[in-house]
């Protein structure tokens, strides 16, 4: 997977294609609610999923709410196919583990 920086073009069809992900401080970020007893579940698939990824995010929790924060440290911190391609993998685990898009 590319690790060359998205355009700005590139950027916008990306996110077309992410609901609930934007770009906040040069990253690519969304949060989801679920309930507590949830979480753990979908940390343990995110976390599989990045060691599959061999990419990794920022990931915040607090009470049901689990935020995630990408970008692509080999790009020297922009937003790549490897940040857009993990975040649509988050999205549907979240998905699997009964998690929707905080508002």
């Amino acid at each position: 997977m590319s690790t060359t920086p998205l355009n700005d073009a590139d950027l916008t069809k990306a996110l077309a294609d992410l609901p609930g992900w934007t770009v906040k401080d040069g990253d690519l970020n969304a949060s989801f609610k679920a309930a507590r007893a949830d979480l753990p579940g979908l940390y343990a698939a995110v976390a599989a999923a990045e060691d599959d990824a061999n990419h990794h995010a920022g990931i915040t929790i607090l009470y049901g709410t689990v935020s995630f924060a990408l970008n692509t440290h080999d790009a020297d911190g922009a937003i790549t196919e490897k940040d857009t391609a993990l975040a649509a993998r988050i999205s549907a685990l979240a998905t699997e583990h009964r998690a929707r898009p905080a508002d």
